[in-house]
């Protein structure tokens, strides 16, 4: 038997676990507080929807990196206060984020999570960590699914330009 073959959950973290750890929970919370703040300015409900999903889900992922990291002996990053709810007619319309506007920047910020749990799966030493950041990766590909398919219903996709090959024969 080797050195890492027991119960992983006996066995240490290693830095890159750690800091990628650490890392994602900063993360997932800054989002959770961004997502909550993008609530306030959506109008469109399916958006709203998949917004209030994905906060859910980042808070579950954060309770499970807490317990990990704290069974560890590792420190917590700080967790930015929760967001105050705003009537979207409240908010001026030149100071609001629009329905587009948010769909892209969560899009975008599902595709960076699901890099982010690729790397974490990849660096594990530890079985657990590795497929709880699996388990989170699935989750976060579903969600990206939501909201391709939320953003091509409603228009919102503003795909790259289309390169066609022309072979001449």
């Amino acid at each position: 038997m080797g050195i890492l073959s027991g119960n992983p959950k006996d066995e240490p973290m290693h830095y890159g676990e750690v800091f990628g750890a650490w890392m994602y929970i900063t993360a997932a919370k800054g989002m959770v507080a961004g997502h909550q703040t993008h609530l306030n300015h959506a109008g469109d409900e399916d958006l709203r929807k998949i917004l209030e999903e994905t906060i859910q889900a980042s808070q579950q992922e954060i309770k499970q990196i807490e317990t990990l990291l704290k069974d560890n002996g590792v420190g917590l990053p700080p967790t930015p206060p929760e967001r105050p709810k705003a009537s979207l007619e409240q908010i001026p319309a030149g100071a609001r984020f629009q329905d587009p506007e948010i769909a892209a920047a969560l899009s975008g910020e599902i595709a960076a999570g699901l890099v982010s749990c690729s790397k974490m799966i990849g660096e594990s030493t530890r079985e657990d960590i590795a497929m709880m950041f699996g388990q989170f990766h699935t989750q976060k590909a579903a969600l990206g699914a939501k909201i391709l398919r939320l953003n091509k219903e409603k228009g919102w996709l503003v795909p790259p330009p289309t390169h066609y090959s022309k072979i001449d024969d």
